[in-house]
């Protein structure tokens, strides 16, 4: 019964989210829920790890390397070729390449941990991005845009330690120490998660109701078209590097999935609210996307083994 809920993400994200959209009213007050709910769903994922998790990943920087080599290498330029190619204007161009030029964020750490996906290398893949934003954001922004833009990555590593970092840590100490104990607690943590993740959505579509009915057609099939090859091109090409599929996940759902709320804090400060469009819209599509792909990837179990490189 829990696990038939739990793959019922998509759906349960899609419905809350139209209620949302309907009567934004019942869910934009719980805009300051969105961070306990998000550390809620990061302790669940540290129940999941132990110390040997993060051991393995450390012990191949590599990987790590080539998560941040695609991410800000495919997702600006995917932005801006896709831009020039539906002739958005000028303040949505800047906007979605602005959501490209961002690091990954903590979205993609729960979509990883829903997936089945190799979680300690996505928390660690999305820390490393967000240490490299402070110069890859704003110099990726200039080489497409040329415009000059500050990143605050004092805030954004403080919401990072708090968010993810220390209720991961926290979890698995406690799983690493009292596996056995904490094993019923760990079979509930999935539905706990798609609940909490489900009712983020939902208020991120309440918080952005208006946007939302502003958007033209043109910024839609950006923004999916943006998010998607990104997904499949994390893929495809950790596929072909001949990396199994657990960490070929892992490396989609790092790339596609980006840190908008951090494109819709700067586009507002440095641009303009239109161009704060993009991250909205994608804030939202990605939650979408990445809960679809958890949902089918959990079906898949040939990606539980990460040392089957030859698949």
């Amino acid at each position: 019964m829990l696990n038939r809920m739990t793959q019922l993400f998509p759906l349960w994200a899609l419905l809350f989210s139209l209620l949302a959209y309907w009567q934004p009213a019942l869910l934009v007050g719980g805009k300051d829920a969105i961070v306990p709910l998000l550390m809620l769903i990061m302790f669940g994922m540290g129940l999941s790890l132990t110390w040997e998790d993060f051991q393995r990943v450390l012990r191949q920087p590599g990987i790590i390397g080539l998560g941040l080599l695609l991410q800000y290498s495919l997702m600006p330029l995917l932005a801006f070729a896709i831009g020039i190619a539906l002739q958005l204007p000028q303040e949505l161009l800047v906007g979605l390449v602005l959501v490209g030029a961002c690091p990954g964020g903590t979205a993609s750490n729960v979509i990883a941990y829903l997936a089945r996906a190799d979680v300690a290398l996505s928390v660690a893949i999305t820390f490393a991005s967000t240490l490299v934003a402070v110069v890859a954001t704003p110099l990726l922004t200039w080489v497409y845009l040329g415009e000059r833009i500050p990143v605050p990555i004092d805030g954004m590593l403080i919401s990072l330690l708090q968010i993810v970092l220390l209720p991961v840590t926290v979890g698995c100490f406690l799983n690493t120490r009292f596996a056995r104990q904490l094993a019923p607690l760990r079979d509930v943590f999935p539905l706990v998660s798609v609940a909490a993740i489900v009712v983020v959505i939902g208020i991120i579509v309440a918080l952005n109701q208006g946007r939302i009915a502003q958007a033209g057609m043109a910024i839609f099939i950006a923004v999916v078209a943006h998010n998607g090859l990104g997904l499949a091109s994390g893929y495809g090409i950790a596929r072909l590097l001949r990396l199994d599929k657990k960490r070929a996940r892992t490396l989609a759902i790092e790339v596609g999935m980006q840190n908008s709320g951090l494109g819709v804090a700067l586009a507002v400060k440095h641009f303009s609210a239109m161009a704060a469009l993009p991250g909205a819209l994608f804030s939202i599509w990605h939650n979408f996307s990445g809960s679809f792909l958890a949902t089918i990837w959990q079906h898949d179990t040939s990606g539980s083994n990460i040392c089957s490189d030859n698949e």
